[in-house]
């Protein structure tokens, strides 16, 4: 986690166990909102969350089989 999804994940990574039916990128996002109240806040706007699969940016539907690692932030600017 990055940036403020991991202030208010608390934690800044995390190994998890993933349900068998966890297939993609919106199915773990609407997991981990619903795990406990930090995650309900830090996920509770979806489609803010970008998000990086083994290091390649991946839009919602990215699926995660065979995935090591999922980093999640928000939106990146910059100049």
């Amino acid at each position: 986690y990055f940036a403020w999804v991991r202030d208010r994940m608390g934690v800044a990574d995390e190994v998890v166990e993933l349900p068998a039916d966890i297939a993609d990128l919106t199915a773990l996002l609407t997991w981990l909102a619903g795990r406990d109240e930090r995650g309900a806040l830090a996920f509770a706007e979806p489609q803010r969350i970008r998000a990086a699969i083994d290091g390649v940016m991946m839009g919602p539907g990215a699926p995660l089989a065979d995935a090591r690692e999922v980093a999640l932030f928000p939106p990146v600017t910059g100049g």
